[in-house]
């Protein structure tokens, strides 16, 4: 599965990119057949009252299907963790009805 990682609105960090690649490579054991996942962080617009909102937003191609789960958190690494869990989630129900299916 080939991971892309793209920054808005702020630097992409080492410590980042190796923090998404981290979670987004634990997912490969629920979607084996992924071919990619396109990774968006970064920092939402200054509109905001107070404190800054940062996003996450996943994109995960797989024959036949697009999976795309969008978070916001005000820290980066929790609106990462919540779209990996978002996704882990709805892959592992894709993948039991398709047990239901064949059985």
């Amino acid at each position: 599965m080939v991971i892309n990682i793209r920054a808005v609105g702020m630097e992409l960090t080492p410590a980042i990119r190796q923090y998404v690649e981290e979670k987004f490579e634990s997912l490969e054991k629920f979607a084996p057949k992924a071919l990619q996942v396109d990774v968006s962080v970064g920092k939402e617009s200054d509109h905001h009252n107070k404190g800054d909102v940062y996003s996450c937003i996943a994109n995960m191609e797989m024959p036949g299907d697009l999976l795309r789960v969008e978070r916001n958190a005000k820290n980066l690494y929790k609106a990462i963790d919540k779209v990996k869990d978002h996704l882990r989630e709805t892959l592992a129900q894709k993948k039991e009805k398709e047990n239901d299916h064949h059985v």
